[in-house]
């Protein structure tokens, strides 16, 4: 069975920056597409990052920037990279693996708290 664990949450304030971190442990492929989405109070959850098996990278034009997605030194450890944020980046951070058979994963979520 596969888990996710999101990491690296926390309380930071306008303008400073975050690093958040997805470890995939059980049997995921090694040929996955990983996303990750946040969900703002009220909101529904969007996407922020994406980054291929191949390693292309796509994001939001809001994000651009401000956001970058990439992997560590294993395909199953994932980090988003925050720059700038603003009070409207808070939320629940959730990262999202899809395998190469399109089985999706969701880790349980970190908390972003950007205050002003």
């Amino acid at each position: 069975q596969v888990q996710l664990v999101e990491s690296g949450g926390g309380l930071v304030q306008a303008g400073e920056s975050l690093r958040l971190s997805c470890v995939a442990s059980g049997s995921i492929s090694r040929e996955n597409a990983v996303r990750w989405f946040r969900q703002a109070p009220g909101k529904q959850r969007e996407v922020v990052a994406a980054l291929t098996s191949d390693g292309r990278t796509r994001y939001p034009d809001s994000m651009k920037g401000r956001f970058t997605i990439s992997r560590g030194n294993t395909k199953n450890l994932v980090f988003l990279q925050m720059y700038s944020l603003q009070p409207e980046d808070t939320g629940v951070y959730y990262c999202n693996f899809t395998d190469i058979m399109l089985h999706n994963y969701w880790g349980q979520g970190t908390q972003v708290t950007v205050s002003s």
